[in-house]
């Protein structure tokens, strides 16, 4: 989920690292078996391990630079890293690759897209005994973090982190409007209208809105601002193959409602893409943004008074709608068990070196990092640690998830009900049908 908008850059890498990018970006065509199947080197005691992520701009450096910690504290371990390109391209030849016999030693994958992957066969399940042996165990994750990695009864992904959808506010724009309290925090809003109503304090100060969203074709920004508000209704959404999706209809209709309310051109823009909305807030011109933890270096850049919170709970259920990159091991029919278990070693420390992973403001799934007196020293990333409590992922389906086609089935359905062209009913209607049709399909991964 995570698109930074950080200048590239960071850790250089080796001439054959840039060789198994260049050969991942068309599928593994290029790679040798010599390559690809790389194995632990007698001579020199180093065990390379192929690693696969979906993690560019500021978090790819950010990531580089983890590895290389690993490799140093490790000594006997070498990782070679392949990003490829974020969403569908990704998932694409992550997928061909674990299909088909070429697969790495260990990827990242979202935790909302495992649910479609482990049935069919293309991930191996981590071993709960070995990871104990590296200190990764049910006790050091948050429990709604730790139970999403399980399908069937046994865990496919071990979450790095959790990326919520939060509310970044200016802090200087809310003192001026009346809305800050003595203690650096918003005045506490337990209502729509009451949200409203702060947000119409902050334009008049700005004069331009008074909160800054983009939805603008882009299906991920709308779903997860509608996702948090549903779910704070505390209403569920199953959507279970064969079978007709079971939602509640006020609870959507209700979201849907008050989301139109905002895009009303004085609370928030009527029709801005995100990028427009950052670069309103970080120019001042609002006094608070809803977007994704992985905007806080974009915002430090922009050297404006800010801090950040969940989204307030306006119906009742503290609820927010986040995902985690977590740590997969693409199957391979005949693992080399050195590698594997360096694999392990190697998830288990960068996970317990992850206090820099904060810096890019994801919150780390590792509680011994979190509870570290250090983590508390990051601000604004501390004021929204309590999302790791509240966070729902996207409903268990084989074709939801992160950088899926299902937020662009949302996005279809309701960016006509934002810009005013079709009512919430008629906007509902149309994404339902089409889930309906989709739960209807077998997994193709599995059929």
């Amino acid at each position: 989920m995570t698109r930074s908008r950080q200048p590239g850059g960071g850790p250089s890498f080796s001439r054959r690292r840039m060789l198994a990018g260049t050969a991942a970006v068309f599928g593994g065509a290029l790679l040798t078996p010599t390559l690809a199947g790389c194995s632990t080197s007698a001579a020199s005691g180093i065990t390379s391990l192929s690693y696969w992520h979906l993690l560019s701009g500021g978090d790819g450096i950010t990531m580089a630079t983890l590895v290389a910690d690993v490799e140093k504290k490790l000594g006997n371990v070498s990782v070679d890293q392949t990003v490829l390109a974020w969403g569908a391209p990704y998932y694409t030849k992550l997928a061909m690759a674990s299909a088909g016999g070429r697969a790495p030693d260990i990827a990242i994958m979202h935790a909302s897209r495992v649910t479609g992957w482990a049935p069919g066969g293309l991930l191996d399940p981590w071993d709960l005994d070995l990871l104990a042996e590296f200190d990764v165990t049910e006790e050091t994750f948050k429990p709604r973090i730790w139970e999403k990695g399980f399908t069937d009864g046994k865990l496919y992904s071990v979450a790095l982190d959790s990326h919520p959808f939060i509310m970044f506010y200016n802090t200087d724009v809310a003192d001026e409007a009346g809305v800050l309290r003595s203690d650096g925090t918003l005045i506490e809003t337990t209502t729509p209208d009451e949200f409203i109503d702060m947000a119409l304090e902050m334009q008049a100060v700005t004069g331009q809105h008074g909160l800054s969203w983009g939805y603008l074709n882009d299906g991920a920004q709308l779903w997860r601002l509608f996702y948090t508000l549903y779910k704070q209704h505390g209403a569920d959404m199953v959507l279970e193959t064969g079978k007709p999706a079971e939602y509640d209809k006020d609870a959507a209709l209700e979201s849907l409602e008050f989301m139109t309310k905002l895009v009303d051109g004085t609370v928030a823009a009527t029709n801005s893409d995100i990028n427009n909305g950052i670069a309103e807030f970080a120019g001042g011109r609002s006094g608070m943004l809803f977007s994704g933890v992985w905007e806080l270096r974009t915002l430090q850049d922009a050297d404006i008074a800010f801090d950040a919170s969940t989204i307030p709970t306006l119906y009742g259920t503290p609820a927010v709608y986040a995902d985690s990159h977590t740590f997969v091991l693409p199957h391979q029919s005949k693992p080399d068990e050195t590698k594997r278990r360096a694999a392990y070693e190697f998830m288990s420390t960068l996970l317990k070196g992850s206090i820099d992973w904060a810096g890019a403001g994801h919150i780390p799934a590792y509680l011994p990092v979190v509870n570290d007196p250090a983590y508390d020293d990051l601000i604004p990333q501390a004021h929204y640690a309590n999302a790791a409590d509240l966070i729902n992922y996207d409903p268990p389906a084989w074709f939801t998830g992160s950088g899926s086609d299902f937020q662009n089935y949302f996005l279809d359905s309701i960016q006509g009900v934002m810009l005013g062209e079709r009512s919430p009913e008629a906007g509902l209607a149309s994404f339902i049908s089409r889930i309906n049709t989709l739960l209807s399909k077998p997994n193709p991964v599995t059929a």
